[in-house]
């Protein structure tokens, strides 16, 4: 019945092609939208990496989370180094990670901040060790591998956040460390310490710098109280700092908060307005191939009045006669699944390796998502519908009245 139901599928071999081609474009879409939403939201899970609270300058909260914890925006400003110590004497706060951007090299940013901020991801040296003193940087696993820089090789990064921007020739950042793959925002940023970013910046914007012998404690510690940093990543203590420190943060002078949770779902909504689109383009195209599969099978049944007869005459019940019709359909159903998925599959394979060439949010790694079981489930279920109406009038068909009709 198989075979027999092949052979009669590619006995029009433009239709079928054609219904196949429409098949495989929808289910394509479908599946890229399925699959690309679920890595999206991987990928911003696992960056999120239990950060609760970004605080920065005043702003927009999007911008501040998009700037701390992804890394795709520019900061709104600078706020006072002493604001991690203020956040640390909050009961409520477990941890306070600072964050100083403002360099790049080669379109990778340059991160100042301390090694728990590597400690929030996880994440593992590869090759050599944390820095230990100022113009000491490890670098993630991509910019690594774009760079081609290794442990003792210097680089001088640029003022601003792209690759454009003036060279701070003058600093030159030692590598004294590669961390390993994380699949992490790590991989792309070049991580030093606080201290480096303020010695690049101090020389840009014309401050000199102090010998310690020639200096008072005293003074020392008044320039250190006026030092900056851009953001501070906080992590709660109990689910009750979620109600009262974003609030108290806003009612700081020159203080901003953004919860990343609810930044990430409001930016999951605006991406949504995309993924609906194609979502829709792909029903249309389900919708236009499971008519265009119900015309030729019902054409089909029309046409085969006398080979369907003669199986008849040859002992073959009226219900076979109707599952030869739905297996034609099935099929066809089921070698546009696997073209559909695969192409689903190639698709968020090109869109990963565009986001991996601008530098932007990388997808999470994904196995076979639960969605996609959705794939080979609407393909069958489309098929069956399409092939309802046509394996009907099949296992209708008279054979006597076939049998004795004018040839």
């Amino acid at each position: 019945m198989i075979r027999l139901a092949w052979r009669y599928l590619w006995s029009s071999p433009l239709t079928t092609a054609l219904n196949l081609l429409l098949l495989t474009l929808g289910l394509a879409a479908v599946t890229f939208v399925l699959r690309a939403g679920a890595q999206v939201e991987a990928g911003l899970k696992r960056d999120l990496a239990g950060i609760d609270l970004v605080v920065g300058a005043k702003g927009s909260p999007m911008q501040i989370m998009l700037a701390g914890v992804f890394h795709l925006d520019a900061p709104t400003g600078n706020i006072p180094l002493a604001t991690v110590a203020l956040l640390l004497q909050q009961p409520l706060v477990a941890q306070a990670v600072p964050l100083s951007l403002g360099d790049a090299f080669r379109g990778h940013r340059i991160v100042g901040t301390t090694p728990a901020y590597v400690e929030l991801y996880g994440a593992k040296l590869a090759q050599g060790a944390m820095w230990t003193k100022p113009l000491q940087a490890v670098l993630g696993a991509e910019v690594a591998r774009a760079t081609g820089l290794g442990l003792g090789d210097r680089f001088a990064g640029s003022h601003g956040l792209g690759e454009g921007g003036s060279a701070h020739a003058d600093h030159q950042f030692e590598v004294v460390g590669v961390l390993a793959k994380s699949g992490s925002v790590l991989d792309r940023l070049v991580l030093t310490d606080l201290a480096s970013v303020w010695a690049v910046h101090d020389e840009h914007h014309g401050e000199k710098s102090h010998d310690a012998d020639h200096e008072s404690r005293e003074a020392h510690d008044d320039h250190d109280a006026h030092r900056e940093t851009t953001l501070v990543l906080v992590r709660y203590r109990s689910p009750l700092a979620a109600a009262m420190l974003p609030r108290w943060v806003n009612a700081q002078d020159g203080l901003q908060s953004a919860a990343p949770a609810l930044e990430t779902a409001r930016l999951m909504h605006l991406v949504g307005a995309g993924t609906d689109v194609l979502r829709g383009f792909g029903i249309v195209l389900l919708a236009a191939a499971g008519l265009s599969v119900w015309v030729a099978l019902l054409h089909a049944v029309r046409a085969r009045q006398g080979d369907l007869a003669m199986l008849r005459m040859l002992g073959a019940p009226a219900w076979r006669v109707a599952t030869l019709i739905t297996l034609e359909a099935l099929l066809l159903a089921a070698l546009a699944a696997v073209l559909g998925l695969a192409a689903g599959h190639g698709l968020v394979a090109v869109l990963e390796r565009l986001l991996v060439e601008r530098q932007s949010l990388r997808l999470g790694s994904l196995g076979w998502s639960d969605a996609e079981w959705l794939v080979p489930l609407l393909a069958g279920g489309l098929a069956l519908l399409a092939a309802a109406w046509p394996a009907w009038r099949a296992y209708r068909l008279d054979v006597t009245t076939l049998l004795q009709a004018p040839r």
